[in-house]
């Protein structure tokens, strides 16, 4: 019979490459991770890693149960909750993944309102940019994942059918230029009135929906900066050295300083969503988070 930790352990030898490594990520030693090895290639009657000096790899059957174990420890997790919570036992773990501006206006609101009404919760924050944060959730690092999509974007529509979608909000994106900017004092504006400027670009995936929208609007925007730090962005536009869109919920999670925003016509928007697993949603400490996040998302609107 398989059981949870030698799958645990399995994992990390397979993402570290060595007994000595995975031994330190999970807290024992090397001795003892090799005997696990050893009884789990002795359950499943067939070798499961090939070593070769200092080297360590897969075998076909070992790359199988890796590729099934995210799964089977998450609906084990998922058990061990849900009967812990009915034994009376209020306590929970949640690993939260969230991108950047969504860490500095949803999810400190939603955390501290999960710890006031479930002080024995325990959530840790890590910070990935959609996709990697959504891969993080189905490879079971993770249990809830703060992601978005843009509203029409190629390709977005089934992206998460396998996962659990908890709507939040639909966040506009925003102009951004420097105070002194011939547009600084617009009301709203085109984003093809901005063709001939130089331009500030965000993450890898706004940066790719900025280049979809400038190309709908008959123009290839020139990039001059690209950086994943939205405080840079601002400051490069602060500085006169560009312009930018930016989500809304950016804006709001720095001062822009030395530059105004503007409302782009038409709208763009981008749906911002919590994502779990199927088993996942049914441990009471995930679905409390997830109410948390939706009820901050819900003073956003």
């Amino acid at each position: 019979m398989i059981e949870a930790r030698h799958l645990r352990v399995l994992r990390a030898v397979a993402a570290t490459g060595s007994f000595s490594a995975a031994g330190r990520e999970l807290g024992c030693t090397q001795p003892a991770v090799s005997q696990q090895m050893k009884a789990l290639e002795a359950s499943v009657g067939t070798p499961l890693l090939i070593r070769s000096g200092r080297e360590m790899r897969l075998t076909q059957a070992g790359e199988a149960l890796v590729r099934h174990a995210a799964g089977i420890i998450a609906g084990l997790t998922a058990a061990e909750e849900e009967v812990a919570a009915i034994a009376g036992l209020r306590a929970g773990r949640v690993r939260l993944v969230s991108f950047p501006s969504g860490s500095s206006t949803l999810v400190p609101t939603a955390l501290a309102a999960l710890r006031a009404a479930h002080p024995g919760t325990r959530v840790s924050l890590e910070e990935a940019e959609p996709p990697q944060s959504v891969e993080m959730l189905r490879e079971g690092d993770c249990d809830v994942a703060l992601a978005f999509r843009y509203e029409g974007a190629a390709g977005g529509g089934d992206e998460w059918d396998d996962l659990v979608v908890r709507p939040l909000l639909r966040d506009r994106l925003v102009a951004l230029v420097p105070e002194r900017h011939r547009l600084a004092r617009a009301g709203s504006v085109a984003i093809g009135e901005l063709a001939r400027e130089p331009w500030i670009a965000g993450c890898p995936r706004c940066r790719g929906q900025l280049v979809e929208v400038c190309e709908g609007a008959g123009f290839t925007p020139r990039i001059d900066f690209a950086t994943d730090d939205y405080p840079a962005v601002v400051g490069l536009v602060g500085a006169g050295l560009g312009v930018a869109v930016l989500p809304q919920l950016a804006i709001e999670s720095v001062r822009p300083r030395g530059s105004r925003t503007v409302t782009l016509e038409p709208a763009v928007r981008r749906e911002i969503v919590a994502l779990t697993l199927p088993d996942l949603a049914q441990v009471p400490a995930v679905a409390a988070t997830l109410d948390q996040l939706e009820r901050a998302a819900g003073r956003k609107q």
